[in-house]
């Protein structure tokens, strides 16, 4: 079996000295920050997730606003407070408006239907709290999703298939819709859930600033 070895960067070694906390159940989320090499240890938010959508002028403050509120639901609740706390959310965007979980099949129906042929967007905010965890940072990624065109068969094709139903957007970019999806144009990890090049863009300025 093959030995992993892990990538030596400064930063990467000085968030492994310390404790790093993932406010996050994603496996993708997960995945994606072992696969650089670092350690961390998860405390899933407890955050509803619930903020009102109309309080915000655009769907980028509220994604913030809700990676911000999740990841200091868990630092309130650490008694041994880490050297950094991570925390992240992420919603699709059609015309401006956050699509959500399909509440039924008909309601995968039509979002499937308005996203066929045409681009939307994925937003992730990645929120990093440090020091005593009234000091952060935050940070939003954006990567445009173009889906080829669907017809009718093909929309309920898929929407039997189960897939959709959990999905925000009503749709897993890395399950079966990856066969309608033409391309996209920003970063694919974004898509996925973890933004991995512009967190450790934000992290390393964190390490050459010393305030990790």
């Amino acid at each position: 079996m093959a030995t992993t070895i892990k990538l030596r960067l400064p930063w990467i070694q000085r968030l492994n000295q310390g404790r790093v906390v993932l406010a996050s159940g994603s496996p993708r989320r997960k995945e994606i920050l072992r696969n650089v090499g670092i350690d961390f240890e998860v405390q899933v938010s407890k955050f509803e997730e619930n903020l009102e959508k109309s309080w915000f002028a655009t769907p980028a403050d509220y994604v913030r606003k809700t990676s911000e509120e999740k990841g200091r639901e868990v630092f309130s609740r650490l008694t041994e407070k880490p050297l950094l706390l991570i925390s992240a959310d992420t919603i699709v965007v059609y015309n401006s408006q956050i699509l959500e979980k399909p509440k039924s099949k008909l309601d995968a129906i039509s979002m499937l239907s308005e996203l066929s042929g045409n681009t939307h967007q994925v937003l992730t905010a990645v929120t990093l709290f440090y020091g005593d965890g009234t000091d952060f940072v935050s940070f939003l990624e954006s990567t445009d999703v173009c889906f080829g065109k669907m017809d009718g068969e093909e929309v309920e094709a898929y929407v039997d298939t189960q897939e959709p139903m959990d999905k925000a957007g009503g749709y897993g970019y890395q399950g079966i819709a990856s066969v309608f999806i033409e391309k996209i144009n920003g970063c694919y990890f974004n898509v996925v859930g973890f933004p991995i090049s512009a967190f450790a863009r934000e992290v390393k300025q964190l390490v050459n600033e010393s305030k990790l």
